[in-house]
């Protein structure tokens, strides 16, 4: 069956770093974009960072441009998200999310807690 699992997620002071980790299995992870979201608490979730299957193109939200990298490794079906210059405001769950953009498939993994706070 179809996994998605998020790792990597803490408690980091303001202005750390944090690397999340999303490991895939039971589809064709190359074939997929893969997303990461977050959702605060009382917030809507909000898209965060994207990587095209091939990791050719990558897509930020304003707010964590310059901070944030995601990157992936499809020969181990994984995609990161480098987070560095942490403010309280990226304080949320963070979510990992696989899409196949001709059909529209899609899956979530159950998110990490990240927590920045001094």
């Amino acid at each position: 069956q179809v996994q998605l699992v998020e790792s990597g997620g803490g408690l980091v002071q303001p202005g750390g770093s944090l690397r999340l980790s999303c490991s895939a299995s039971g589809f064709t992870f190359s074939n997929y974009v893969m997303n990461w979201y977050r959702q605060a608490p009382g917030k809507g979730r909000e898209l965060v960072a994207a990587i095209t299957g091939t990791g050719g193109s990558t897509n930020y939200a304003d707010a964590v441009k310059g901070r944030f990298t995601i990157s992936r490794d499809n020969a181990k079906n994984t995609v990161y998200l480098e987070m560095t210059s942490l403010k309280p405001e990226d304080t949320a769950v963070y979510l990992c999310h696989a899409l196949q953009t001709l059909t529209g498939d899609n899956y979530w993994g159950q998110g990490t807690q990240v927590t920045v706070s001094s």
